[in-house]
């Protein structure tokens, strides 16, 4: 099989056209290799200063506690309760399952008809 790069005039059809092929693939795997080596080294560099990685959670503590209560009163709709705390629905139900164990969905009954 034999490839041939119009723009970069690589033809590996010859010798010379391999040899630039085997050289461009091989300065590629180099590049990534480096990306990989400083990428390891900044995250130990981060566990040694006892950093963990990651965003830390929106809901925690006296929030996700808020929560809570809010969705155990169910005077709120989920999405007013996130609204309060300034967090998606996803993000409250995750938060909240993750506590509390997996909570049913509330399911408001429609009145229109089809």
């Amino acid at each position: 099989m034999e490839f041939r790069s119009l723009q970069e005039n690589i033809d590996t059809s010859s010798s010379g056209g391999r040899l630039v092929f085997h050289i461009f693939a091989s300065l590629a795997e180099f590049e990534r290799d480096l990306i990989r080596e400083r990428t390891n080294a900044g995250l130990e560099a981060t566990r040694a200063r006892g950093r963990v990685r990651g965003r830390p959670p929106l809901l925690s503590g006296d929030k996700l506690r808020t929560a809570q209560k809010l969705y155990e009163q169910k005077d709120m709709t989920v999405a007013q309760i996130g609204e309060v705390l300034g967090v998606s629905r996803t993000t409250l139900y995750r938060a909240l399952s993750g506590e509390a164990g997996a909570l049913p969905t509330r399911k408001h009954t429609s009145t229109t008809t089809a």
